[in-house]
């Protein structure tokens, strides 16, 4: 929810400087349309399956494979045109070398898969750290796991990665800048709820259903913006701001 709303809006406020309210945004079209596309039919697949019953496992599982499904078929559909786009002179390099490089190990791809490992290890080391932490604050201040994880865990876990997609949108690569936020909205919207579908009870709350009506309506709105080919424009990303501002003080 939050990278369709609040995300979309930062990243429109930080750049509204610049460029004015008004002023041009620029991602390339077609994998915009494609990724609010897929996360569109992703999440919703996930939406429907809160009302499934737990105890329909068929179900269950026949909807976890479909999330799963859809999330490869995406990479493969997006792997085909990146490669078409850099063909076409859209492609772009990393802005420094690798880390393991100061070391003195070369750059290949041994050495880029090992760093891989390493920076996929920490973060399931600190995921960890930070449900435990989370449960705890939870328990010392009273309030639900649930409305804490909806309200701060957003924002402590994803909000500081997608600072890229303002330094990019800043420096005019707004097709980055986009990108950084639409491809994780279609992988939070398919492969992790695949995974609350079939290990926990995914079942609606009104807290879960408010997220997820105004997630959708976020991500259509800004879907049905660029399907017009309208010339994207920081305002138009005030409406996301909005959703966001209305789930934080329904749920405060």
């Amino acid at each position: 929810m939050m990278l369709s709303t609040l995300t979309l809006f930062m990243m429109a406020l930080f750049v509204s400087p610049q460029r004015g309210w008004h002023g041009a945004l620029n991602p390339e079209p077609t994998g915009l349309r494609r990724d609010l596309g897929w996360f569109l039919i992703a999440f919703g697949l996930s939406t429907i399956a809160l009302f499934v019953p737990h105890h329909i496992t068929l179900a269950r599982i026949g909807i976890a494979l479909m999330l799963v499904t859809l999330y490869f078929l995406y990479v493969m559909v997006t792997l085909r045109a990146s490669a078409a786009l850099v063909a076409e002179g859209h492609g772009t390099e990393a802005g420094h070398a690798l880390y393991l490089s100061k070391t003195g190990l070369p750059t290949k791809m041994q050495v880029i898969l090992i760093q891989l490992a390493i920076g996929l290890g920490m973060i399931v080391f600190g995921a960890n750290l930070f449900v435990d932490g989370i449960e705890g604050l939870s328990h010392w201040l009273g309030i639900s796991a649930l409305i804490l994880s909806l309200l701060v865990v957003p924002i402590a876990t994803e909000l500081p990665e997608k600072i890229n997609s303002i330094l990019w949108v800043r420096r005019r690569k707004d097709t980055l800048a986009f990108g950084n936020i639409t491809g994780a909205l279609v992988f939070q919207g398919s492969l992790l709820p695949a995974i609350g579908v079939m290990l926990t009870p995914w079942s609606p709350s009104p807290p879960v259903l408010l997220g997820a009506g105004l997630t959708l309506l976020a991500g259509g709105y800004s879907y049905l913006l660029v399907r017009r080919g309208v010339t994207l424009r920081p305002y138009h990303f005030l409406f996301n701001g909005l959703c966001y501002g209305a789930y934080f003080f329904a749920l405060t």
